[in-house]
């Protein structure tokens, strides 16, 4: 079955939230720790920081598989053809089944002018940095965000660009 992208609006803000929940505590407590999963949701999957994020331009899209909302993603345009992927998550139990890359070809679909896309991700999220290199996507830089708190975001910056 072929996955939907299906465009969020402010009224899918606590679908998006209890998505980003469900997926936060079942993955990044073993990368981050509990306390740092918590900071960063209350950070960033707050009604209040969501809605902002949508108004500061981020394109949230809800991703859909036989009718059950499994994950979202969030992009947001850098420059004409550049983009940046902000979030791209989908529900433990739907993932390992082709479904990330091809909801990632379907949302490729929805920027044609697209020539470049980047990403952050947790040097230490094994998974994820291997699913985007099966995507194209290359390590561009290594780099540490102060996220508050005394927390960081000890990520690699991987760029995807259009051959």
């Amino acid at each position: 079955m072929k996955p939907q992208l299906i465009p969020a609006s402010p009224a899918e803000i606590l679908n998006i939230r209890e998505l980003a929940v469900d997926i936060w505590n079942e993955y990044y407590p073993a990368i981050i720790g509990t306390e740092q999963v918590e900071y960063m949701l209350g950070k960033l999957y707050s009604e209040a920081a969501l809605l902002d994020q949508m108004h500061k331009g981020q394109a949230f899209w809800l991703i859909r598989l036989e009718d059950i909302v499994c994950g979202f993603a969030a992009v947001s345009k850098e420059a004409e053809g550049r983009y940046f992927l902000n979030k791209f998550y989908i529900q433990q139990h739907s993932r390992a089944k082709g479904l990330g890359l091809a909801v990632f070809r379907e949302l490729l679909n929805l920027y044609p002018d697209l020539q470049e896309m980047r990403l952050q991700v947790n040097r230490q999220n094994v998974v994820a940095i291997n699913f985007y290199f099966k995507a194209d996507f290359v390590i561009e830089k290594s780099a540490d965000f102060d996220i508050g708190d005394g927390y960081f975001m000890n990520d690699f910056v991987m760029v995807y660009k259009v051959k």
